[in-house]
């Protein structure tokens, strides 16, 4: 049995909303003290007192987290909040982890987080999974995700984000215990006998020719077809009608994120900001020589990738009943849809129910699991399903 509880405030003191957090969660699991504590706080908050404000006021075995940049556990979609869901289960085993220097060495973090996970010495549980989240603003998301998969051997499916800061794109961090790091990824270990569904969908649709990606540095996309970055989204544009301002960008790159062609389907990736030379600065690492092309959405394709995503996840349960579900979504999509976005928390809840949510908007979303378009991505909706 799997007993869950959910809480959120925008109390602006991070003390009192700790404090609030830590109690409405014990008080909802009759008094005991959980399993685990996930957590997703504004920027606003010193992350520190916040977390220990929760560690005290309600003990969790293990708590973890990071900052977001908009935070929802129902149909409204709210920033400059905390929110956090407690898990207290004789079902699963719970195991967390932290590991630093992301920029220095991606694959020594992904060897310290794989390297404490129980499931290979522990033959009691079925089903491996784990809960990754990162500073996305370190770089090499991608090349992380992989890693762990390899330490893993491919034993565990893998869901989560890369940490926000309300769009600020500054300083991220992620929670272990009762401290932030910036420069790392912490992973949350659950080890079940009953299976953990995990969708991803993205709804976006190629909205102009392949490109071949000539030069790239990291996340900075210097040239497409040997050109500077910026002339195929001027002509884009041109084609297409649409107004680009060179000198604020990002209302037209949300609209139009670029697609990186694989095997399943597109990876997305969201142009950012422009250099003098013509690169352009994007959310995630592109690689020298990707097919790529410019992006089109609808106005529901955010709402219609909450369904499907979610969906393909409780198909994954064997017939249970969801419990609860931790959902991650990209703050471009949020920018994008404004108001709207709480359409897609609604079609989220509404698939859901009786299930308990909670989630946050990201930079960047993570999905690795069997039979879904896996990796580290833009602007998709990225679900994991806890079952009753």
């Amino acid at each position: 049995m799997t007993d869950v509880a959910v809480s959120q405030t925008n109390l602006p003191d991070s003390k009192e909303a700790g404090i609030f957090i830590g109690q409405e969660l014990k008080s909802k699991l009759n008094q005991k003290n959980p399993d685990v504590v996930i957590l997703f706080a504004s920027p606003k908050y010193d992350y520190n007192t916040l977390l220990k404000s929760v560690e005290v006021t309600c003990n969790p075995e293990f708590l973890v987290g990071c900052s977001s940049a908009g935070e929802f556990t129902s149909s409204t979609p709210q920033i400059s909040t905390v929110c956090a869901m407690a898990l207290s289960s004789n079902d699963m085993l719970f195991n967390a982890t932290l590991g630093k220097g992301l920029r220095a060495d991606r694959g020594a973090v992904a060897h310290e987080l794989a390297g404490a996970f129980k499931g290979p010495h522990n033959r009691d549980y079925a089903y491996r999974s784990a809960m990754i989240l990162t500073d996305a603003l370190a770089g090499y998301a991608d090349n992380l995700i992989e890693q762990i998969t390899v330490q893993t051997a491919g034993t565990y499916q893998l869901f989560g984000g890369g940490a926000g800061d309300d769009a600020k794109f500054q300083r991220t961090h992620v929670f272990y215990g009762t401290e932030a790091f910036p420069d790392a990824a912490v992973a949350l270990e659950i080890l079940s006998n009953k299976p953990i569904g995990i969708g991803v969908h993205h709804g976006w649709e190629p909205a102009g020719p392949q490109m071949r990606v000539t030069e790239s540095q990291g996340a900075k996309l210097i040239s497409l077809n040997a050109a500077p970055a910026i002339e195929a989204f001027l002509e884009h544009a041109k084609s297409t009608g649409q107004i680009f301002k060179k000198e604020d960008p990002l209302p037209f790159f949300l609209s139009n994120v670029l697609g990186i062609l694989t095997r399943d389907n597109y990876r997305l990736r969201v142009p950012l900001t422009i250099n003098e030379d013509g690169s352009i600065n994007c959310a995630a690492d592109i690689l020298v020589g990707s097919s790529i092309c410019i992006m089109k959405a609808t106005e529901r394709s955010a709402t219609k990738a909450a369904e499907m995503a979610t969906k393909s996840a409780l198909a994954q349960l064997n017939n249970h009943k969801p419990k609860a579900a931790f959902f991650f979504d990209c703050v471009a999509t949020r920018l994008r849809t404004g108001q709207d976005f709480g359409l897609e928390l609604t079609a989220l809840q509404d698939t859901l129910l009786p299930a308990q949510f909670v989630g946050c908007n990201t930079y960047g979303q993570i999905a690795r699991a069997e039979g879904q378009f896996g990796g580290f991505h833009n602007c998709t909706a990225v679900i994991g399903i806890i079952p009753d």
